[in-house]
């Protein structure tokens, strides 16, 4: 009694801390959210893409320079003889934009578009970051399972091998049953050294994209609560919420306000100019000056040389080649969510179908054994009988594999794949909290987090 007490004690503190690291996969693509290198660098590069509303707004706000100047000056008269001076002065200009031919406008308009094109390249980049996750945690158990299943193997061959010796040492047996055994075996040993090593890729991949190593893992359920009931209704959510289409139709938009941006290159400018000054020892030493002006200058351009009617039509090629990049974006989702559908379609069929195969196998092998026991069967067709069976498990393990990663690529390719409609429990990433705080800044290099 006492021994069985130690036992369950002892089996509970060492399954305790195995419990404490066990990683599901949704820790796992929360902390891909929270550290890969890769969403942060997008993160950041939409952050940039923010101050394109404050350098595009700059436009309707003054500009103010102040100048000082100080010389030497030196005159030379055969009447009033030599005099030295040192002028000097100081001023400030200040010009006002009154009137840019609605350049500004539009370039604001520019930078909105560009803005939320970003925001959506950022959704694009999260879901592929997610995907990748996923698939890396699922290939991480795919290749430990093959590991346990080729070692698993090699005892059944070891076994085997024994049992081929022992018939041959009372002679019911032949040199070639020891033989094709062990042959067996150290193929089976080459197999799992490579299974070993793919394993061991796979665990740096999951480090690479998910940031920890991996440990316990669990075969998850695909997203199956965001996948549609339908392979239409599936196209129709991705044309319409997919992050690439809406990234093209924004870069439309962009590319439409730039040109109408660089068309306004030929309405007239209106500004005003406003300069006071103050100069010191000008012409006499001692003396002092001073000038305050204000003036307004309207400019009408005639002839620029061609550049700007250049930049009209390179600007309106750029807007078509973006129209003909949403389209093209259309089919590139549609081609997804049609091929994502149909391999988790087969993924679970295959699914039911391999575990059949594998139960009948194993019936098979048992059934080989015995009648090989009774010399109705070869060592060989029991070898055969055994490779069947641990091909059927291994390709079961891929249809495992598959079913999560269809699932996971076919809630990408609807454009869902995201940590609110996941659930992940992480601090959900908001572009729109930097976009308020750096859009209506006037001065200053510090960043709004600091740097």
């Amino acid at each position: 009694m006492r021994w069985s007490v130690f036992l369950l004690v002892t089996s509970a503190c060492i399954a305790a801390p195995q419990h404490a690291n066990a990683e599901s996969l949704r820790t796992a693509l929360a902390a891909a959210y929270n550290h890969n290198p890769t969403l942060n660098a997008q993160r950041a590069a939409t952050r940039a893409a923010d101050e394109k509303i404050a350098q595009a707004k700059s436009g309707y706000r003054p500009t103010i320079t102040g100048d000082a100047n100080f010389g030497f000056a030196r005159t030379t008269s055969n009447r009033t003889g030599n005099s030295s001076t040192n002028p000097y002065g100081y001023g400030i200009t200040i010009n006002q934009n009154l009137f840019d031919g609605f350049r500004t406008i539009n370039n604001v308009a520019s930078a909105e578009a560009n803005i939320k094109a970003s925001r959506e390249q950022l959704r694009r980049v999260e879901q592929q970051i997610l995907q990748s996750a996923a698939s890396a945690y699922v290939d991480v158990l795919e290749a430990g399972e093959i590991v346990s299943i080729r070692r698993q193997n090699i005892g059944f061959l070891r076994e085997q091998l024994r049992s081929s010796q022992a018939r041959l040492d009372v002679g019911e047996g032949t040199r070639t049953d020891v033989a094709q055994s062990q042959a067996r075996l150290s193929t089976a040993q080459a197999t799992l050294a490579a299974a070993q090593a793919s394993l061991s890729s796979t665990r740096a991949t999951y480090k690479q994209v998910i940031g920890r190593t991996p440990s316990g893992l669990t075969w998850p359920n695909g997203p199956g609560h965001l996948y549609a009931n339908a392979l239409q209704t599936a196209i129709a959510v991705g044309m319409n919420e997919h992050p690439a289409i809406r990234l093209t139709q924004h870069a439309v938009d962009a590319a439409a306000f730039s040109v109408k941006s660089l068309e306004g290159a030929y309405l007239p400018t209106l500004s005003l100019r406003g300069n006071a000054n103050r100069s010191y020892n000008s012409g006499n030493s001692g003396n002092r000056n001073s000038s305050v002006s204000a003036t307004v200058n309207l400019s009408v351009p005639i002839y620029q040389g061609g550049a700007v009617s250049s930049q009209v039509r390179e600007g309106r090629e750029t807007l078509a080649q973006t129209r003909i990049q949403v389209d093209e974006a259309r089919d590139e989702v549609r081609a997804s969510v049609v091929s994502a559908w149909s391999s988790l379609q087969a993924a679970n069929a295959n699914v039911r179908a391999i575990q059949a195969t594998v139960n009948a196998s194993k019936l098979a092998l048992d059934g080989v054994i015995e009648e090989r026991n009774v010399g109705q069967r070869t060592q060989l067709e029991v070898l055969d009988s055994q490779s069947t069976v641990l091909d059927a498990k291994v390709s079961l393990v891929g249809a495992r594999k598959m079913r999560v990663t269809a699932g996971y690529a076919l809630v990408s390719a609807m454009g869902r794949l995201n940590s609110s409609r996941l659930g992940l429990a992480v601090r959900h990433y908001d572009p729109q909290h930097h976009f308020d705080e750096v859009k209506d800044m006037w001065i200053g290099l510090r960043t709004p987090s600091g740097r």
